[in-house]
């Protein structure tokens, strides 16, 4: 861990948080790789695998997002907990715009959601995944950006922990992204591809998190808790029900129970 934290020291916030996404997305790339080896995986292994991520997601959404930001808060002009309600509301209704706006296809679901298209089915699957990498790379790097304001409840390794734990969930979703382009007979090449290209905007809302962080300050405690928001707005909306589809709900329920452990741990042990 030491070597780890010794890599992203003296670095530039925004630089921090584009180390810390481009792994995240290589995790992705990692999951996605697995259509190179299996045309299918076993449906109660990825109902697992999404429960696990869905406890990691809620996890870091409460202890590296928005416990930070009420505490952040207090001993200023407003109740404490009033930043944090109104980021994490506001994290919500953005992930809920872009999604009935931009046409994307949740896998295992027939009916494409947003605006209606002719595009073809795999864009729109790629597409309902990019959409819900975002608020990942804005937790990130808001993260970093946190660290760098100096709010000393929140600590580099804090940081790491979180970059660690969204890196982790992420290799579910890009087996979730290949996978199902591959049943539906495009290349293992291919699929691999889009699946890896689902995560690359995590490097791009990262940067823009830090970025914002850095330069207004006051924003902090609003930006970590709008990232949480829109990360429970993915876990409900999309996780949970994915993980639920094929009736493997205790297995996927205690997949989420060890995601949220894992996740807490790494949190309190690292933070």
């Amino acid at each position: 861990m030491q070597t780890i934290t010794n890599l992203f020291t003296g670095l530039h916030p925004v630089a921090q948080a584009l180390l810390g996404t481009l792994f995240t997305w290589a995790v992705t790339a990692l999951g996605a790789a697995l259509v190179i080896f299996f045309r299918t995986i076993n449906r109660k292994v990825l109902d697992g695998m999404l429960g696990f991520a869905a406890g990691v997601m809620i996890a870091a959404s409460f202890w590296s997002l928005l416990s930070p930001a009420i505490e952040m808060s207090e001993g200023g002009p407003l109740p404490s907990w009033v930043p944090a309600l109104i980021g994490f509301l506001l994290g919500g209704f953005f992930l809920r715009g872009i999604d009935a706006v931009l046409p994307h296809l949740h896998p295992g679901m027939k009916k494409a959601e947003g605006i209606k298209t002719s595009w073809r089915r795999s864009v729109l699957l790629v597409l309902a995944i990019t959409i819900h990498n975002i608020p990942e790379g804005l937790a990130v790097g808001v993260a970093f950006g946190a660290v760098a304001a100096g709010y000393e409840g929140f600590s580099l390794g804090a940081a790491i922990a979180l970059t660690i734990g969204i890196g982790i969930q992420n290799f579910p979703e890009g087996a979730s992204v290949s996978v199902p382009l591959r049943r539906e007979g495009m290349s293992r090449m291919k699929s691999f591809w889009y699946g890896q290209l689902s995560g690359m905007v995590e490097p791009i809302s990262g940067m823009l998190g830090a970025i914002a962080v850095v330069i207004c300050k006051p924003i902090l405690p609003y930006a970590l808790s709008f990232a949480a928001g829109a990360m429970i707005f993915v876990v409900i909306e999309q996780l949970i029900p994915e993980s639920q589809m094929e009736g493997n709900t205790d297995f996927a329920t205690m997949g989420g129970m060890f995601g949220f452990a894992t996740m807490m741990t790494l949190d309190v042990a690292l933070g």
